[in-house]
């Protein structure tokens, strides 16, 4: 964070206000080490669920941050839930593999018929730092924050965790490395001899104005502020109750 920051207070509950049991879900870790014939995820979304008690079946909803193949997952392992991806995601899904063969976005990671998305109308108020969000349920327990910079439809979740004033700041890839939010370290990038820059985001402007929004959060009290890639988090928590059928605890 810059000097000139200063943190953005959150809205206060409302009585009798509704909020979020978040759990973490171990999925999406990939290893592939060259010397390793591990080729794929050390556990599914699905079989998480089913381990926590829960049937994917039975999932209703699934809110991707993005479209990169590390945080889709296979959407054919739940057969009645809605998916609802940001605003550009229809985009990037037109131009994607297999129309355009370079494209790193599969066509066929989202089915069309039960994929709703996001467009900038529903993206209609401001919450804290965010000038974009949605109240996705209406009452203020759960907003989509529109999260510009990382790849087009990119979106985080801002999730109220107590009836008294916890929140949960789901970050997906805003950034690959906490002290990016902290001011500790800088978005990596590098110019070729032709001129191109190469990043992890696709816009790096939009991304670094986005890490400066969400680092504003970590002197708002009550707020958890949690990375799709915070590894140390993960070491730190994996196998115990933050994960389903645990709950990531509400920061007090």
């Amino acid at each position: 964070m810059t000097q000139t920051d200063a943190a953005i207070p959150l809205p206060n509950p409302e009585p009798n206000q509704a909020y979020i049991h978040v759990s973490a879900l171990e999925a999406g870790m990939i290893h592939l080490p060259s010397v390793s014939s591990q080729r794929g995820p050390l556990q599914s979304v699905d079989e998480s669920l089913k381990k926590g008690g829960l049937d994917p079946a039975d999932v209703k909803t699934i809110i991707l941050s993005h479209l990169h193949f590390d945080h889709t997952g296979d959407a054919t392992a739940f057969p009645n839930a809605t998916f609802v991806v940001g605003e550009g995601s229809a985009e990037l899904l037109e131009h994607g593999f297999p129309s355009n063969p370079t494209s790193d976005i599969l066509q066929s990671v989202v089915p069309a018929e039960r994929t709703r998305f996001l467009t900038a109308a529903d993206f209609n108020l401001s919450i804290g730092p965010f000038p974009r969000a949605y109240d996705y349920f209406g009452d203020g327990s759960l907003y989509i924050v529109d999260a510009m910079g990382h790849l087009a439809g990119h979106i985080n979740v801002l999730a109220r965790t107590s009836a008294d004033g916890s929140w949960i700041y789901l970050g997906g890839d805003t950034a690959h490395d906490v002290r990016m939010l902290t001011g500790e370290r800088e978005v990596a990038f590098m110019i070729d001899p032709a001129g191109y820059m190469h990043c992890a985001h696709a816009n790096k402007d939009q991304a670094v104005e986005h890490i400066r929004r969400v680092g504003m959060l970590l002197d708002v009290p009550k707020v958890h502020v949690l990375l799709a890639h915070d590894w140390e988090w993960y070491e730190k928590n994996k196998g115990g109750d933050a994960f389903l059928p645990g709950v990531i605890p509400p920061k007090l």
